[in-house]
């Protein structure tokens, strides 16, 4: 069987979002498991996401564009506002379009300008930024944001990409990550941990503005002599620096 080298693999632009909410007992956060038919981290609980498409565009605003879509996607919230600066709420007929948004046969920049809608890529903090370790067969340049979920919308998984969705505390998902019931990955579990710091999600939004443009994290991948995986080491901890 052919191998391919690490090296060699390309790095696709992504963007995650994550949509927050207060309730009384806490801020809550978004959240989706992937098919375990998934070629990348399948099985796992992630943020709404994906891979920057070309029509999403470039730098900052192609990444922020590609949230949006992705949210819109895999989560049925789209963030938008009317000309009074009002989020979309359910019912409205711009939110009737997710499956050909899905399948590119609707743009969602178009789609907004058709009904009097502005994209809300403003409202979004750009908090941290991650990239797949180079062990990886897919390995991708992402950046995760931060935004307030519109209050009047219904979120749902799209039974395609995802097949299970969940409101969240931050606390509570690391505490299933660590009973094993939620599997995720490092970026996931990390971004939880700066969420989990917060008590309001316009706190933890107000926070995420204030990190500016995030540090750069590529994670090492530890293997045994055989090849075999053994672990992940972040930039900073003991020995990173050795790691080939």
């Amino acid at each position: 069987m052919p191998t391919v080298d690490p090296a060699t693999v390309p790095v696709r632009p992504a963007a995650t979002v994550m949509l927050l909410r207060d309730t009384a007992a806490g801020i809550e956060v978004f959240m989706l498991r992937r098919t375990t038919a998934a070629l990348f981290a399948g099985g796992m609980y992630v943020f709404p996401g994906g891979r920057v498409d070309p029509t999403d565009g470039e730098g900052d605003a192609g990444f922020r564009a590609a949230a949006i879509r992705e949210c819109y996607e895999e989560a049925g919230v789209l963030l938008a506002e009317d000309a009074d600066g009002r989020m979309v709420e359910d019912g409205h007929p711009a939110l009737d379009h997710r499956v050909g948004v899905y399948d590119g046969s609707v743009d969602v920049n178009a789609l907004c300008a058709s009904h009097g809608l502005r994209v809300a890529a403003d409202q979004m903090a750009w908090v941290s930024h991650w990239v797949t370790p180079i062990a990886e067969s897919r390995r991708f340049d992402t950046r995760f944001f931060v935004a307030l979920a519109p209050p009047h919308q219904t979120s749902h998984h799209d039974d395609n990409e995802t097949i299970e969705s969940l409101w969240v505390r931050p606390a509570d998902a690391l505490e299933h990550h660590a009973s094993g019931k939620l599997r995720m990955l490092p970026p996931t579990i990390e971004n939880l941990r700066f969420l989990a710091l917060h008590s309001t999600a316009a706190d933890a939004l107000a926070a995420a503005r204030e990190v500016g443009t995030p540090d750069r994290i590529l994670p090492k991948v530890l293997t045994d002599a055989s090849g075999r995986f053994t672990g992940v080491l972040m930039p900073g901890e003991a020995g990173y620096d050795d790691v080939d």
